[in-house]
């Protein structure tokens, strides 16, 4: 298996969650056509790049959320191993602190289905977030508490590398410091729009300013 192999054979099967991610994909880059025609400070190779970049972070998020899907929230035909149960039991070992690993053995186990229904749901919003540039800087935060959980959850599993989540935690705070929507994404038009609108709206653009 070779990356250019393996990503083929990922982005053309035949399941829903490709074919969705197919669509966000392709309105991503429809989102950012409209942006490059419209806006003439956003035929930049700056905004150029940080749209590439948080595409392909976006789907790093969808990606990782394909072991994880409801109802079971495992990748394993048995429905009670592999997929997040796994996970959470690594991070009971492994966890930076034994603060961490006492809450994940105490609280989050006993209630997996419910926590793992909330995992799911923000790494798809995240992965949503960050491909159609919308509201990036809270898909952007969201990301980085995420990849902050596991960079202190796994720190000590002898098979991972510390340092991959930690640079993680770098880029989605990164997205966050440089509104990383508002570069060929929906971020962009709604401040446009915001900024048009800033006299008889200033509260509404405000919002606008800390979500986008």
């Amino acid at each position: 298996m070779n990356p250019i192999s393996d990503a083929f054979v990922f982005l053309f099967r035949t399941w829903w969650p490709i074919l969705t991610l197919w669509g966000l994909l392709l309105a991503s880059a429809g989102i950012a056509l409209v942006n490059w025609r419209r806006a003439a400070e956003q035929r930049t190779g700056t905004h150029v790049w940080m749209w590439i970049t948080r595409a392909f972070v976006g789907v790093l998020w969808w990606q990782q959320s394909l072991w994880k899907l409801p109802p079971t929230y495992t990748d394993n035909p048995d429905g009670v191993s592999g997929g997040l149960h796994h996970w959470v039991g690594e991070m009971v070992k492994f966890a930076a602190f034994p603060q961490q690993s006492w809450f994940v053995k105490n609280v989050i186990q006993p209630n997996f289905s419910f926590f793992a229904a909330q995992v799911y749901a923000a790494e798809a919003l995240i992965a949503v977030s960050l491909l159609l540039g919308i509201w990036t800087r809270v898909g952007g935060l969201l990301g980085g508490l995420m990849a902050l959980n596991l960079w202190l959850g796994l720190y000590r599993a002898p098979y991972e590398w510390p340092w991959t989540y930690f640079f993680l935690i770098l880029v989605q705070f990164t997205f966050v410091v440089l509104h990383a929507g508002r570069s060929l994404g929906l971020d962009a038009i709604l401040a446009r729009r915001a900024q048009a609108a800033a006299e008889p709206k200033r509260g509404v653009a405000r919002v606008l300013g800390y979500l986008t």
